[in-house]
């Protein structure tokens, strides 16, 4: 299994994704340390990535799941995903992808934004980010959690979510 923790910056993903994986005793993937460096430049400087500067990068996160997920290891990883599309390559990695969908308000996250120190993305990068932003679908794999709770919470309820949908694929497959 792969699970894709994803939101906008400073929702909470590595610190949601590193407490998931240690849950599951599961490989933990920090999407942005995959990042080309001219990615991390362009995002400090205060410009918005676009899709061809996501393609590389999503790619060096499908590669690295397969790796994780082909030794026999669940993985863990931190990553916007913040389109449809990018979901999609994302799901490239194996056939069973999970994303919980931290979202919470734009107040919330700017001021976990603000709080930072040390990190590449800028607060004003946050508006770029959430009008980018195509939650996802009902008909996707993915479970929204509210970033606003604990993240112990978060991830209790992340937990149950992705539990229940293990329960509920072995139950739908035929029987042999």
């Amino acid at each position: 299994m792969i699970v894709v923790v994803m939101g906008v910056s400073g929702c909470g993903k590595t610190s949601v994704g590193r407490a998931l994986a240690q849950e599951f005793g599961a490989t933990f993937i920090e999407g942005d340390d995959l990042h080309p460096v001219g990615n991390k430049q362009k995002m400090a400087a205060g410009t918005p990535l676009d899709d061809a500067d996501r393609w590389p990068w999503l790619d060096r996160i499908v590669e690295a799941t397969r790796e994780v997920e082909g030794g026999g290891r669940v993985a863990v990883v931190a990553c916007s995903a913040l389109k449809r599309i990018y979901r999609d390559r994302l799901r490239l990695a194996g056939p069973d992808v999970r994303f919980l969908f931290l979202k919470g308000s734009r107040a919330l996250i700017a001021e976990r934004m603000d709080a930072r120190r040390d990190h590449f993305m800028p607060p004003g990068l946050l508006d770029s980010q959430l009008a980018t932003l195509e939650p996802p679908g009902a008909e996707e794999t993915a479970y929204a959690l509210d970033v606003a709770l604990p993240v112990e919470r978060i991830v209790d309820s992340a937990i149950n979510a992705l539990q229940s949908t293990s329960r509920n694929a072995s139950d739908s497959r035929p029987a042999t």
